[in-house]
């Protein structure tokens, strides 16, 4: 019997498409630094613990579509302190950010329509893209200038009459690149010109390491109707697997799709929301102290890897990855070497290759992308392995 289209179109994860060599590594007793995949190790706050002790209800009974009422009115005062004015009826909770761009894609875009996007990304856009049978068209950014955006121009030459979108995340992953306001108020200025939505993934706000709260897309406010914010507690609260988001819209119309897409799942999950009322009530020092360890370690793996012959990158300025080239041609077989065949004093490090990062074909396969995800001293020692791996590499006969 034939799988569908969608099935097969859709790729593995690159960066989970490693597990099973993983697991064998850990099997042959190698102690493996796992920079591939941007889980923090941060402890989650003890408050949505507590939150989940003291706050549940004797029946976990069903939510409302949209999330309930106390997370909502949470996110609500949280965007209010930042100066984006989104009330509680216009947001929506999802099932962490991941359902919210879905979300997002299926409500303004039809079969076969186009979104632009600005590689390398996210490589679950991709995914989304393949459920809602959009496509992306990929717009390129160059290392050379620290995967900035390119001249207005350059974007406006991909738009055909099939554009509905463009999507962009800032801090950026996988780069750690910031936008500044001219990008997006470029974005914002295009998406006006040309009737089009813009999907803000603004996941990473609290991530940014020049000292100023990155620009929202609600900066402007002559976009509003055509902005659609998508956000999560995952990152910005080390709670990835309470798997709860939002997707934030001034538009009514694009606010009511969304939930009727909502109703069809029902709900999302009841008791994580309540666990996470609590964590928007924790004060800037949280975001501070939690920013400032992310500076630390960012710092020392740049530095490891420049250090290392041939590499090249670039500072983040934001989130907490970094895009890696590295003097090797298939940085595929390279991630999958380091778990077979490489280790020194019993460790190896694991990485995320970088051609899933892009959606044009040849790109990124020189490149890695690394989550500083490990206290500072991991990260020296991981990106340390890095380098004696890649000597090791280029040496093979």
């Amino acid at each position: 019997m034939e799988l569908s289209k969608r099935a097969v179109a859709i790729p593995p994860s690159p960066i989970r498409k490693l597990l099973p060599l993983e697991l064998k590594a850990r099997e042959a007793g190698k102690h493996i630094y796992k920079l591939n995949i941007g889980q923090p190790d941060i402890e989650t706050p003890q408050a949505f613990f507590q939150a989940l002790r003291e706050e549940l209800p004797p029946v976990l009974a069903y939510g409302p579509s949209q999330g309930i009422a106390p997370f909502r009115n949470a996110v609500s005062e949280y965007y209010q302190k930042l100066g984006i004015p989104f009330s509680p009826e216009e947001i929506m909770i999802t099932t962490g950010g991941s359902e919210a761009i879905f979300f997002a894609f299926l409500a303004i875009a039809n079969p076969g329509d186009e979104i632009i996007v600005f590689e390398p990304y996210y490589t679950n856009y991709f995914g989304f893209a393949v459920y809602a049978d959009v496509n992306l068209v990929p717009c390129t950014l160059k290392a050379e200038n620290g995967f900035h955006l390119p001249p207005a121009e350059q974007i406006e030459s991909l738009i055909t009459e099939k554009t509905k979108a463009i999507i962009c995340c800032s801090p950026n992953n996988p780069t750690g690149t910031v936008f500044t306001r001219e990008e997006v108020g470029v974005l914002a200025g295009i998406a006006k010109k040309h009737d089009l939505y813009v999907v803000s993934d603004e996941v990473y706000r609290e991530f940014a390491y020049d000292g100023e709260m990155p620009t929202s897309i609600m900066a402007f406010e002559e976009v509003w109707d055509r902005a659609i914010v998508i956000d999560s507690i995952s990152k910005r609260f080390s709670a990835c697997g309470a798997r709860i988001g939002n997707l934030a819209t001034k538009n009514p119309q694009v606010y009511q799709a969304v939930l009727r897409f909502g109703q069809a799942r029902l709900c999302p999950a009841t008791a994580e929301q309540m666990g996470a009322v609590s964590l928007y009530k924790l004060g800037d020092d949280y975001y501070a102290s939690v920013r400032d360890e992310y500076m630390k370690r960012r710092d020392v793996i740049f530095r490891e890897l420049e250090n290392i012959p041939g590499v090249v990158c670039h500072m983040p300025e934001g989130a907490f990855y970094i895009m890696v080239k590295l003097p090797i041609d298939n940085a595929d077989h390279f991630a999958e070497w380091l778990l077979t065949d490489f280790s020194h004093e019993g460790e190896t490090v694991m990485v995320a290759p970088g051609a899933g990062f892009y959606a044009t074909k040849g790109m990124g396969e020189d490149e890695i992308r690394l989550a500083y995800v490990l206290e500072a001293d991991q990260c020296k020692r991981a990106t340390q392995l890095l380098k004696m791996a890649v000597e090791q590499y280029l040496a093979r006969s």
